[in-house]
């Protein structure tokens, strides 16, 4: 399962404590997956990028609202499929439960002390399997 997470840096509808939080946790799992910007912003420029993710499937989103989400890679040319895609909700549910959710644990993941990560203007690949 592939995830993806989005930064939401344009619109900012999620709350920043939220996003920072789950991207900081992605980063010290050593779980591999991707970070984006924003989809708003992809879809508004039809991002090849959004046809690959939508091509490949099995893939979970740490985003805004799930409706939206679908819609904006619809918009852009590259409707998900209708099985294999989940969108986790970071602007209603906690750190705790996205994070849970994304790295497969069943229960809140332990936060620890980390700096605050940022995400720059393109996809940024994390893959911390040493």
């Amino acid at each position: 399962m592939k995830i993806l997470y989005c930064h939401c840096a344009y619109a900012q509808v999620v709350p920043k404590a939220v996003k920072l939080e789950v991207l900081r946790r992605l980063t010290t799992s050593g779980t591999a997956f991707d970070a984006v910007p924003d989809l708003c912003e992809m879809s508004a420029r039809r991002d090849p990028a959004l046809q690959q993710i939508a091509a490949e499937g099995d893939v979970t989103i740490a985003a805004c609202y799930p409706r939206a989400v679908k819609w904006l890679f619809h918009a852009a040319g590259a409707p998900l499929p209708d099985d294999g895609v989940e969108v986790l909700n970071m602007r209603v549910e906690s750190a705790d439960a996205v994070a849970s959710k994304l790295l497969g644990t069943g229960r809140p993941v332990e936060s620890s002390p980390g700096d605050p990560i940022e995400v720059g203007q393109d996809v940024v690949k994390a893959d911390r399997r040493d």
